[in-house]
């Protein structure tokens, strides 16, 4: 199947005692609709109950129990019958067997108009828990039927120095192939780079009429990045920007025709120009190792670095295919595709000139990966300003009928913009975009002037946790926002010790170590002869039942690819945390109390480091 937005199949429901406790409450649930269906008791299809199912969802407030069921709602319209009398129907046909592990409060009584409200019982908590302080992946379990899944995230284009706008593409790429790898499934990352046009262009005809080569000798990207901004001055010829630059201005005066220009010099490296193509492959290795220094600062790393180069050689092909099966035709003497009617504007794949598009490239690029990955889903995570290519994209695609497409779903994870004070898109005072490598110093410059009061720190280790605080705030308030939505830039309160924030979480990592060192506790030693954890307290239930949904919010962050969710949980499990320890003792609690409580704390630590760790948000021991 092919789709602008495709929602990742559920774990699957569980009623023998396996998985989350949702999954083995939705699990119940289909048990007892099956059986009311079967016997004619409730008008249920069997296609509908997954959708039902998936209506079982942690409660909005806990005085009402831990998970609630809003099913019988819809369900009571069908059957004409009232909503509570529904409820009571479903929930007295729950399963008891085995390994169901809740319970209903009160007994077969719903709460309001057909809610079903259930609590896990105590013992099933504490059994839980225990096994998620002795399990490596600390209580969260595989997907029943993992997928391959290729990630297409960040793609920059090589020739210009990354810059703000490329944050989110890859902080969000990176979550989201992390967290769907830590849930089972066989990921790709492909980091899709602008390898092969126009910039290419515009450096080669500034390489050739006005570079500096003692400024290329010293420092090989800095001066591509400026031949790149000068001659698309050049080309651009806007009276503003020749105005406010006499070099350009004079050079644009000197080439009228740089424009055009221009676009020669990137057909010549396109129709394999052997001057033009020696240039392209002296310039890739230094773009690329100033690209690569980037993302190891960002932790983030890629399985292929497949460029639109890579794919040159296909794309004739691609149109060439198009046109024998009628799909492709001559618009003004470009190649397109008509989608909409002749009336629209067609999905280009060839410029009059000769020269391909990001359509074409595309193309070929689903094309080659569906016969050399045989992925289940690919994801493009593109800015929604992308939504129009991209849903023209897939409609060609699967009007081109490539081999195994049916089977694929194509998702657009489509993201907003990073904006100023101003509500604009981010930029320095001077109008530029703001570079990638100084939005991360000066991250970092200012969380050292946070975390310089700690005299502790001894000066490199000062360095260290400044890198992981100020690159984790970046991460992280980009992170934290609803992806589709734009949010403003703001370093003061992304490096806050205080609501929900990167230093936030990492502080609170920090306390749970605090903890363990003044105890002196052997972590190795608890972990190897673990205690139980028996969840007496309210405040001590609270914390394991959250640290006990972090299935759960992971299968919520694959349904749509928001890693917002995932923040939001830790913000909370970070909260419960405070709470447990404000009110209750730990070191100085007697036994079994003591044990239970430590573990319970390690536990927490561990989950929260997880929890970043997912982000690519390192952690701290002290701060």
């Amino acid at each position: 199947m092919t789709a602008a937005s495709a929602p990742a199949p559920p774990a699957g429901p569980s009623p023998d005692g396996a998985g989350t406790f949702r999954d083995r409450l939705r699990g119940a649930f289909a048990t007892a609709l099956t059986g009311a269906a079967a016997d004619g008791a409730l008008p249920v299809a069997a296609a509908d109950i997954p959708a039902l199912v998936d209506q079982v969802r942690e409660t909005a407030d806990a005085k009402f129990g831990d998970y609630s069921a809003t099913l019988a709602m819809g369900l009571a319209k069908k059957a004409g019958r009232k909503p509570r009398d529904v409820a009571i129907e479903v929930a007295t046909r729950l399963p008891t067997a085995p390994g169901f592990e809740a319970t209903f409060t009160p007994p077969g009584d719903p709460v309001g108009p057909g809610f079903i409200n259930v609590r896990v019982r105590d013992d099933a908590l504490a059994a839980a828990i225990s096994a998620a302080f002795r399990d490596p992946r600390l209580g969260v379990p595989k997907v029943a039927a993992p997928a391959t899944i290729v990630i297409d995230f960040s793609s920059p284009n090589v020739a210009k120095p990354m810059h703000v706008g490329h944050i989110r593409s890859t902080v969000i790429g990176d979550a989201v192939a992390r967290i769907l790898s830590f849930r089972g499934h066989r990921i790709i990352t492909d980091n899709h780079l602008g390898d092969w046009g126009t910039q290419f262009g515009m450096i080669i005809w500034g390489w050739k009429h006005c570079r500096d080569d003692a400024a290329f000798a010293a420092d090989p990207t800095a001066e591509l990045g400026r031949l790149y901004r000068l001659v698309r001055r050049v080309a651009d010829a806007k009276p503003e920007d020749l105005a406010a630059d006499p070099q350009a201005a004079a050079l644009a005066a000197r080439h009228p025709a740089a424009g055009r220009e221009v676009l020669e010099e990137t057909a010549k490296l396109h129709a394999g120009d052997a001057e033009n193509r020696a240039l392209w492959e002296r310039f890739m290795p230094a773009c690329l190792a100033d690209i690569e220094r980037l993302y190891g600062r960002l932790g983030v790393s890629f399985d292929h670095w497949l460029g639109e180069s890579f794919f040159q050689p296909f794309l004739a092909d691609v149109v060439a295919d198009l046109e024998r099966r009628g799909l492709a035709r001559e618009s003004r003497g470009a190649t397109g595709i008509f989608l909409d009617g002749d009336d629209k504007p067609p999905f280009l794949v060839r410029k009059a000139d000769g020269a391909f598009l990001y359509a074409t490239t595309d193309l070929a690029t689903i094309r080659w990966r569906l016969e050399h990955w045989k992925p289940d889903r690919i994801l493009y995570v593109v800015d929604h300003r992308q939504g129009q290519h991209f849903d023209q994209l897939f409609k060609t695609a699967g009007l081109w009928g490539v081999p195994g497409l049916d089977r694929v779903a194509l998702v657009h994870v489509a993201f907003g913009t990073v904006l100023g004070d101003d509500g604009k898109p981010f930029k320095t005072r001077s109008g530029d975009t703001v570079g990638l490598e100084s939005l991360l110093d000066e991250g970092v410059e200012r969380a050292g002037a946070v975390i310089a009061a700690d005299e502790g720190l001894a000066e490199e280790e000062r360095r260290r946790v400044a890198e992981t605080v100020g690159i984790g705030a970046i991460k992280y308030a980009d992170l934290c926002q609803n992806r589709t939505t734009d949010y403003v830039f703001s370093y003061d309160k992304m490096l806050e010790l205080k609501g929900n924030t990167a230093a936030y979480m990492q502080y609170a990592v920090a306390r749970v170590e605090g903890v363990l060192e003044k105890g002196g506790i052997d972590r190795e030693a608890l972990r190897s002869a673990p205690p139980a954890i028996v969840p007496v307290d309210p405040r001590e239930r609270a914390l394991a039942l959250a640290i006990l949904r972090f299935g759960e919010v992971l299968e919520d962050v694959e349904a749509d690819y928001r890693p917002n969710l995932l923040t939001t949980w830790l913000y909370d499990l970070a909260g419960r945390y405070s709470a447990f320890y404000d009110a209750l003792p730990i070191l100085k609690a007697a036994e079994p109390e003591r044990g239970s409580r430590l573990a319970l704390a390690d536990l927490t630590g561990r989950v929260l480091r997880k929890g970043l760790d997912l982000l690519g948000i390192g952690t701290v021991r002290r701060m």
